[in-house]
């Protein structure tokens, strides 16, 4: 049956796979810049550098279709500030923080989505996104240690994991609320904004320039031509071509890689309460993903 409709669907049958390949490569996404972060070059380099360099193969491309992308600057500015700051705060936080809990913190990104959507698109809250949403905060308060939360402040980690849900949430809003846009043309937005982003982050650590070996630049060559460029256009590929709700229970393939690959290859722990945390986090985001369907609810 599954051969069967991609054959019928072919565009859609292909746009599944991808996709989840697309998923994977950012759920291993952690790997390479905990490598890097190991051999003393900060995450901020790696995404100054990876993220130029993706955006630099895009931009001939790119720049055939100035009169699309010129007409919409103001939206392309927000894409590159919201997109940006949630690749460079997410990597910076997966380098230099534990990676099961930055995933999961990142993840409530459908309980900003259904609030934003809401505050700027007039999006009506149904009884299944209110039950998400409560079901999202439940898993904040238990990742971030139950009633310990009140205890002592955020760390800056946890701030910057929380600040790149919320900045990818509200990036898909400005999406959704604007004209289509190409998908090589917001690729490029993103990518601009993140190295312009990390660039800042970069300045801001007192860790000094790295001395780069041959090793290290084709390292830093391949996470950006191998790693975030066929990642993003991969992930903006399958979204596209899916129903919202489809694509977006698809994309928690990210989430469930990213937490196995950190306990399986670099040895985290997944505590009672991050395993209950990203239960309720994982159901509340399929819920989200489920108001997404055509199916009609009766708004709250």
């Amino acid at each position: 049956m599954a051969i069967r409709t991609i054959f019928l669907r072919p565009e859609k049958g292909r746009a599944i796979p991808v996709l989840l390949a697309g998923s994977v490569i950012w759920g291993l996404f952690w790997w390479p810049l905990k490598a890097f972060d190991a051999a003393g070059i900060h995450s901020g380099f790696v995404q100054v550098f990876a993220y130029s360099l993706s955006a630099l193969v895009l931009l001939p491309f790119v720049w055939r279709r100035l009169s699309v992308w010129r007409t919409q600057s103001g939206l392309l500015l927000l894409i590159a500030l919201l997109g940006g700051w949630a690749n460079a705060s997410f990597a910076t936080s997966l380098a230099e923080g534990s990676v099961v809990r930055v995933m999961l913190l990142f993840y409530l990104a459908p309980v900003w989505t259904i609030i934003a959507a809401r505050i700027f698109l007039g999006e009506a809250f149904t009884r299944l996104r209110l039950f998400a949403l409560m079901l999202a905060l439940a898993g904040l308060f238990a990742t971030l240690g139950g009633p310990a939360v009140f205890a002592a402040p955020l760390s800056a980690i946890d701030l910057l994991a929380l600040s790149s849900g919320l900045a990818f949430a509200l990036n898909n809003v400005a999406i959704r609320a604007g004209h289509g846009l190409p998908e090589l043309i917001r690729a490029l937005a993103v990518f601009a904004g993140c190295a312009v982003i990390s660039l800042g982050f970069m300045l801001c650590n007192p860790q000094p320039f790295p001395a780069l070996t041959a090793l290290h630049v084709w390292g830093l060559v391949a996470i950006g031509l191998l790693w975030i460029l066929p990642g993003t256009l991969a992930t903006f590929y399958g979204v596209a071509r899916l129903d919202a709700g489809r694509a977006a229970i698809l994309l928690l393939t990210e989430l469930v890689v990213g937490v196995f690959s950190a306990m399986l290859i670099g040895a985290e722990q997944l505590s009672l309460q991050e395993a209950i945390g990203g239960g309720l986090i994982l159901s509340a985001a399929v819920l989200e993903a489920r108001s997404e369907s055509p199916v009609k609810e009766h708004a709250v």
